[in-house]
């Protein structure tokens, strides 16, 4: 081949480098994503740069700051109007920027700063060679057990990483349902799993079973990111576009320019369907739905107890938001395709959650699975295929969230030698021994069941109602009936906790740092105003539900 064949090929290939047009990022509209992202960024630096003894501190007041920063930022956008009539797409159609994210966005933000008090918690543990210590390992790379550990604890280790481990995750699930591609919806769930499968890894007491939780959810949360992924490919290959405007106007049969490669793959529902499965299969697992729900009681009894607190609240508030966005923005086409599918999700994930918590004898199994119940109550608002299902999933969310960081919080603080006493036989005559801490429970627990004047009733009550007016009336009988189950488990702790003699070797309630105090301060506040006062906030989820396409 001659010289100047060569030369024109290179100036051939090279020719439409020149019209790659530079990315086009609206930074104030993505302002409390960046902020979390860049604490993240700067909270692994300062474990690489700052001295031991002042990391605590440093991460801590970082992380807060952070947090609050970007609340800010969500605040003064949804002020501006980008909550309705500015609503619109950023980062080149990569973001939406519209009512559902800012709400979740702010949820989340607000449960990470409540979450996050527990995380600094240090006062709880009785100190270790005269160290203050967290709920975190000393050394997290040590052999559980093992000298290296021994020595780690000895010399007052902890494990900082966490904090910016936690702002990777929240930054990741600020994404999570603010996504309008099907690349980005990836990216983000990546970014937020990683550093949960990493935190529920660290606990200082029960490290073999904190490392079997994480190994759990690593090899599960693997194989649901996978099926996402698939299903990606699968639209992607149908649509011919990642965009979910295009792929609902292809799914719609709207689309207006097609090529002879679209017009193939359009006619092909399989490609359709089954990527739909598969994507929807993805976000029920992170959901914690029935049947993808085996991790959830193993990860939450395993995990340290703060990280668990922080998962079960916030990463509900991400995947849910995400799932509406796909049920809604991409698939309206499909409704009467999945509809039927997700009822049928919808009742086996209540009676199942409701049904199998009774058996636990385990405070955070019992949790666990009372969890994955409420993931079929709001569910239920999912299927409602209405605008008040919308506002009623995020009123439902946001009530929900707070409830559980603070119910966690309190299992933080009954502890025996071996550390937190969660066996429920432990919890026997808490009443007697510390009548506010098993007040503050009660009241989460009768929150969880759904009992009229806490944010559970009102919750419930959105979500069902969304549900008999959206032809899904089957389902909120099967919900009542749920709920009623559901309410046998949380009055029975209630009895075991006030109407029980306590055993005299029983289990002591630690006094907490104003940190946790706040944390279950915050929660009792939101449970007691979303159930006595909640009009404000459901029609501020009303305002914010209308998604931008």
């Amino acid at each position: 081949m001659s010289a100047a064949a060569v030369h024109s090929l290179w100036t051939t290939a090279a020719d439409p480098i020149s019209k790659i047009e530079a990315p086009k990022i609206e930074y104030a509209q993505l302002s409390p994503i960046l902020i979390v992202l860049g604490a993240a960024i700067v909270g692994v630096l300062v474990e690489a740069v700052v001295p031991r003894k002042s990391r605590y501190h440093a991460q801590t007041f970082l992380a807060v700051v952070a947090l609050a920063a970007a609340f800010a930022g969500v605040v003064a956008l949804a002020a501006d109007g980008y909550a309705t009539t500015k609503s619109g797409i950023a980062a080149m159609g990569a973001i939406a920027v519209d009512g559902p994210a800012l709400f979740l966005q702010g949820t989340i933000l607000l449960t990470a700063m409540v979450g996050l008090f527990t995380f600094a918690e240090r006062r709880l543990d009785p100190a270790a060679h005269g160290n203050r210590v967290d709920s975190f390992a000393a050394q997290a790379a040590a052999v559980p057990g093992s000298d290296g550990e021994k020595a780690a604890v000895r010399a007052g280790f902890t494990t900082t990483e966490v904090f910016p481990l936690l702002m990777f995750a929240v930054a990741g699930m600020l994404l999570f349902p603010a996504a309008n591609d099907l690349l980005t919806l990836f990216v983000a769930l990546e970014v937020f799993s990683l550093p949960l499968y990493l935190m529920c890894a660290l606990a200082r007491r029960k490290r073999m079973m904190s490392l079997e939780a994480a190994v759990k959810y690593f090899l599960l949360g693997a194989f649901a990111s996978a099926f996402t992924l698939f299903g990606i490919a699968l639209l992607y290959g149908y649509a011919g576009s990642m965009s979910y405007a295009t792929i609902a106007q292809v799914v719609d049969g709207t689309v207006t320019n097609v090529t002879p490669a679209l017009a193939d793959t359009m006619d092909n529902d399989a490609l359709l369907l089954v990527g739909t499965a598969l994507i929807v299969m993805g976000l029920l697992f992170k959901v914690g739905a029935v049947p993808f729900h085996m991790w959830t009681p193993d990860v939450y009894q395993g995990a340290p107890t703060p990280v668990t607190g922080f998962m079960a609240a916030a990463t509900k508030v991400a995947a849910f938001g995400a799932l509406l966005r796909i049920l809604y923005v991409v698939l309206p086409g499909l409704r009467w395709d999945w509809r039927p599918v997700m009822w049928g999700v919808v009742i086996i994930t209540m009676l199942g959650g409701a049904i199998v918590a009774i058996t636990q004898t385990d405070i955070k199994r019992l949790l666990a699975y009372s969890s994955i119940a409420h993931a079929g109550f709001i569910l239920a608002g999912v299927v409602a295929t209405t605008p008040d299902g919308i506002s009623s999933v995020l009123f439902y969310l946001a009530a929900y969230s707070f409830v559980t960081v603070g119910a966690f919080a309190v299992v933080t603080l009954v502890r025996d030698a071996g550390g937190e006493a969660t066996h429920l036989s432990k919890w026997a005559g808490l009443g007697r021994r510390s009548p506010l801490v098993a007040a503050v429970f009660a009241v989460f627990l009768l929150a969880f069941a759904g009992i009229p004047l806490t944010s559970g009733f009102a919750g419930k009550f959105a979500v069902f109602k969304a549900a008999a007016e959206g032809g899904a009336a089957p389902l909120v009988v099967v919900g009542v009936i749920s709920s009623a189950i559901a309410a046998f488990f949380y009055i029975r702790v209630i009895v075991l906790m006030f109407f029980s003699e306590p055993r005299p070797e029983g289990p002591t309630v630690a006094v907490p740092s104003p940190l946790t105090m706040t944390t279950i301060g915050v929660g009792v506040a939101v449970t007691l105003v979303l159930g006595v006062a909640p009009q404000y906030f459901l029609d501020l989820a009303g305002t914010a539900g209308v998604f931008v396409r």
